[in-house]
């Protein structure tokens, strides 16, 4: 269907009520009219754009985007085309318009049907200035919970966050965890009644609600039930965000709280002076603390030159030795007498002995190390190989009645036995350990124990 022709001036009406703004741009890059909706008087009397060029009208921005459209549309056969610019008005206010171009005309005559986008562009504005609030205030609320949570792990009191609309316990520290001789990921979220012996729910946060409202706070005395500790606790209510919470300050009696003075100082004094060194690790095996004797032992000049490092630095072995000393003393609690060697700062070595002691019991649980020197002690003892006497004599034995390629043959195997037997010895049977020390894959590992008859029945 053919639309009918349509008179010039009702045309020209239809264009300024159908679009915000309307231009007509000549060939030449010219503006040849201005059209403007008259029920949208927020663009004013633009009357003035009229011959000008389309570059003086817009940002520079704008018109490199404008000329390639136009680029675009001149070709036969092109279709509409949209672009958004920002028009100037003599450099005094800008404003965004997206535009629909039409070519009219074999005279390259463009018509350019705008919808103003100030409202589009505010409410983008608006919700710029939302995100940029919300990111504020979740940076400061990310602060405010470091802040806390820093004090309350930097506090050495245990304190206890109560919710008093259940009676659960929304959050303590390390040392409150510790006190009540559970992990914090156990005890948030468990009723606080719970926690202490012959205590019921109800009749438990009335009694701290009565002693917290008093002039006169008195501690309540209670037995720990996971610890078997006996504690004092010091309620405190408090509101926030219109939810009631109780603080509760856990101390110990102050007949147990008493320090022996006198064996502080003489572990103090142990640490310092003692002849053996002592290393305290974290989990993870890096030294957090060691005293004179390991620093003399790996010729370091200072505690800092040696703090933050792993411990398995320092020993021959590496992470070999490291991972054994741990994963055994973590299993067993203690480790005695661990044969390796210390390597200093010169790639030196020295004989020790280790016994390591796994500290559970602290808010970061970790290891002690007692290092003995046993160079003097490996000096003394008789050379060679205890274990492989029987070996090594049948080795002697062959000699004239075997050829020395027979011999060597029968010297492999009796040196490899020997380093394996060590291995597996050194490792308390940690056949994975033993593998990585001997360079070699668990399969084969297994193969070897098989060959010289070092497997149990059970590892059968």
């Amino acid at each position: 269907m053919t639309m009918p022709l349509i008179d010039p001036e009702l045309l020209s009406e239809i264009v300024s009520t159908a679009a915000d703004i309307s231009l007509l741009i000549s060939g030449d890059a010219r503006v040849a009219a201005v059209m403007v909706n008259p029920g949208h008087p927020a663009f004013g009397r633009l009357d003035s754009w009229v011959g000008k060029p389309v570059a003086d009208i817009i940002t520079d921005e704008s018109y490199e985007k404008l000329v390639k459209r136009l680029a675009v549309i001149g070709k036969q056969g092109s279709r509409a085309l949209a672009v958004e610019v920002n028009h100037i008005d003599q450099a005094l206010w800008e404003f965004p318009v997206r535009y629909s171009m039409h070519n009219i005309g074999k005279d390259r005559t463009i018509l350019m049907m705008g919808r103003d986008m100030r409202p589009v562009a505010e409410m983008q504005q608006q919700l710029v200035m939302a995100q940029f609030a919300l990111e504020r205030d979740y940076e400061t609320q990310r602060e405010m919970d470091t802040r806390y949570r820093v004090l309350m792990e930097a506090t050495r009191d245990a304190v206890v966050l109560v919710a008093m609309n259940s009676g659960r316990i929304s959050d303590l520290n390390a040392a409150a965890a510790l006190m009540l001789g559970g992990s914090r990921q156990d005890l948030v979220g468990a009723a606080i009644a719970q926690e202490f012996e012959g205590r019921r729910r109800g009749e438990f946060l009335e009694t701290l609600s009565n002693i917290a409202s008093a002039d006169a706070v008195n501690p309540v005395e209670l037995v720990a039930r996971r610890s078997q500790r006996r504690v004092r606790v010091i309620p405190k209510l408090f509101r926030a965000a219109g939810e009631r919470l109780m603080l509760c300050r856990i101390e110990a009696p102050d007949q147990a709280n008493t320090p022996n003075t006198e064996t502080n100082e003489n572990l103090e004094r142990l640490f310092h002076e003692g002849v053996d060194g002592m290393v305290f690790l974290d989990q993870d095996g890096v030294i957090t603390s060691a005293n004179d004797a390991f620093l003399k032992m790996t010729d370091s000049t200072h505690v800092t030159s040696v703090r933050g490092r792993s411990m398995g630095d320092f020993l021959a072995r590496g992470g070999v030795d490291l991972r054994v000393l741990l994963d055994n003393a973590r299993r067993a609690r203690q480790l005695r007498m661990y044969a390796t060697r210390i390597l200093n700062e010169f790639k030196g070595e020295v004989a020790v002995e280790i016994s390591a002691t796994f500290l559970s019991d602290r808010p970061n649980p970790g290891f002690g190390l007692i290092i003995r020197d046993a160079s003097r002690a490996e000096m003394l003892r008789k050379p060679g190989f205890t274990a492989g006497e029987d070996g090594m004599r049948s080795v002697m034995e062959l000699v004239g009645s075997s050829t020395l390629k027979d011999i060597v043959t029968e010297t492999t195997d009796v040196v490899e036995k020997m380093c394996i037997q060590t291995a597996v010895d050194l490792t308390r049977n940690n056949r994975v350990a033993a593998a990585e020390m001997l360079g070699l894959s668990r399969q084969s590992l297994y193969v070897k124990l098989r060959k010289f008859g070092l497997l149990s029945k059970d590892d059968e």
